[in-house]
């Protein structure tokens, strides 16, 4: 049966009223003999799309499970303590969703309604999984249904904490104005990006909330005083940047487009190259909204407030669930590798440093690829043997008959990063001249178009007509390398806060994460999954490495 215009109307007010709450937290027992207090907790509130976009179809929007006093940490014995004995019945009431949306429960299920069983209850939540629901659009779901699941439990001795989970479709939803590089866009340059919304829902919402977010290489110049800022200059690369939150009061009508009322500015670094800003709208009320900009480490903006606007001449392919962009796409960089030379008698010990760095401009951000490393190959010289090689370098065989090593720097590298590469080699036998080659693997790459100095040798016992050690193919006219000290690993930006292994290896540039860049994701409170753009990866297949750039596809 369709639901009444009363049914309608308490679905706005759902929908101006719910918000994301935490779950409740468990209270221990007063005394030996009262009831153990344990909570259900799951997500309280699903918001469904009439879309038809409700995520993966396999998995549950929301997942169950029993927070108990105590740890879920393993003892010293690795054992999660249980900390109740004794049958308990969970029960599932989603009658309240007749009409409404289709559910999957877990457990024993009938219609629905269903029964989670037990006997035992374990300290902390990690370990007290109950099952997921989910929840889909059918033939009688329209917007302002509402609706709610009921979860309680009962057994001796312990006292279960109920949870509602609040059912809203076709509510407020709002996607992003989509993004794109104007056409000689370059590093230093700002970009003037068209940020607004469209509601594709099927509800009006009161109130608006904007959320965005910059990598390093980009920044805001504008200020404005209805939003609030927060600028991350220390801990990972991955996830230093600028992020704002910006409120919007007023009433945003279903199927209707807004735009700024002025282009957001980004300004680009020179070093900048496939930083990442992206962007999203959500509706959420302004006695909500207000309390965001208060959050912590954000700083108010002081300027005039920005402002919205409905936005004319735009389709409804114009908008997307995931508004973002790599800015800039033109910049390069230049890696160099510098080799080294030493001299030695039979059994004597010497110290070959490797040296490596990046000329920049650009930095490699790997934003996209979560900070896969470049790899880099050491053979080594004729009569000698490495009796002490860096950390990050392993023993490997670089091609058929070539034994040596396979040595790797983390991402993301600082446009001014400078590490060393420190080996000792005993020499077994004086062979004059011996060389061996310090190698990136070649590859067409446009963002770094001098690959010269990709290529550096150790060698040992050489002439003094010149066989030295430099970024030359033959080994023959470069100068001795000049290797930075062992662990710099950022030049001049030491202080940006890269985390990285010191030591023999000289460390590293960045750190390997997964993750998306960091910053807000436009799939919930905060938070950004992003996924594609370019990076720099490292692919092996045998005793071959090859560096290559991964795009996004379009």
């Amino acid at each position: 049966m369709r639901r009444s215009a009363f049914r309608a109307a308490l679905g706005l007010a759902a929908a101006v009223a719910l918000s994301g709450g935490g779950l409740a937290a468990a209270a221990p027992a007063l005394a030996a003999d009262a009831p153990l207090t344990v909570a259900i907790t799951g997500e309280n509130r699903v918001d469904l799309s009439l879309q038809g976009d409700n995520g993966d179809a396999t998995e549950p929007q929301v997942t169950l499970r029993l927070a108990a006093p105590g740890s879920d940490e393993p003892g010293d014995d690795g054992v999660i303590p249980v900390v109740h004995h004794g049958d308990y019945k969970i029960k599932i009431d989603a009658t309240g969703l007749k009409g409404v949306a289709a559910v999957k429960l877990p457990c024993e299920a009938s219609g629905l309604t269903a029964e989670c069983a037990g006997n035992e209850i374990n300290a902390g939540e990690d370990y007290n999984r109950l099952g997921g629901i989910r929840l889909d659009i059918n033939s009688e779901s329209a917007a302002g249904d509402f609706g709610s699941i009921k979860v309680t439990g009962e057994g001796e001795g312990v006292d279960f904490t109920p949870l509602s989970i609040d059912v809203l479709v076709g509510g407020p939803e709002f996607l992003g104005h989509k993004l794109t590089e104007p056409t000689g866009f370059k590093a230093g340059d700002t970009y003037e990006a068209p940020v607004g919304f469209r509601n594709a829902g099927g509800m009006a919402a009161e109130g608006a909330v904007l959320r965005f977010h910059g990598s390093r290489g980009l920044s805001f110049p504008d200020s404005y005083g209805n939003c609030a800022y927060k600028a991350t200059t220390d801990g990972p690369l991955l996830r230093q940047g600028t992020d704002a939150i910006c409120t919007f009061p007023g009433t945003y009508k279903a199927g209707t487009a807004y735009a700024l009322a002025e282009p957001l500015k980004v300004k680009t670094a020179d070093f900048a190259l496939y930083d990442i800003v992206n962007y999203g709208f959500s509706a959420v009320a302004p006695a909500r909204a207000k309390a965001l900009l208060d959050g912590d480490g954000y700083t108010p903006g002081t300027g005039a407030p920005l402002t919205l606007k409905e936005a004319s001449g735009t389709a409804p392919a114009d908008y997307t669930r995931y508004a973002e962009l790599d800015l800039p796409s033109t910049n390069t960089y230049d890696l160099v590798l510098t080799g080294a030379a030493a001299k030695g008698a039979v059994g004597d010990t010497v110290k070959a440093e490797i040296g490596f760095r990046n000329d920049g401009p650009g930095w490699l951000s790997a934003l996209r690829s979560g900070g896969e490393p470049i790899v880099f190959t050491v053979e080594v010289p004729k009569g000698a043997k490495v009796t002490k090689a860096p950390d990050r370098c392993n023993l490997t065989t670089i091609e058929e008959g070539v034994k040596g090593y396979m040595c790797w720097v983390d991402t993301p590298l600082l446009e001014d990063a400078k590490l060393t590469f420190p080996f000792e080699l005993r020499i077994d036998k004086v062979v004059k001249g011996a060389k061996g080659k310090v190698a990136l693997p070649a590859w067409d790459n446009p963002r770094e178009p001098e690959q010269s100095n990709n290529t550096a040798w150790i060698v040992l016992n050489g002439t003094d007509a010149g066989q030295s050690a430099g970024g030359s193919s033959d080994g023959g006219s470069s100068a001795s390398p000049s290797p930075s000290a062992s662990g710099d690993t950022s030049g001049s930006s030491a202080s940006s806060g890269t985390s990285g292994n010191s030591g023999s290896s000289g460390g590293n540039s960045g750190e390997q994460g997964s993750g998306s860049g960091g910053g807000l994701a436009l799939t919930g409170a905060g938070g950004v999954l992003l996924i594609g753009g370019a990076a720099v990866v490292v692919l092996g297949l045998g005793a071959a490495v090859v560096l290559v750039m991964r795009r996004r596809a379009a």
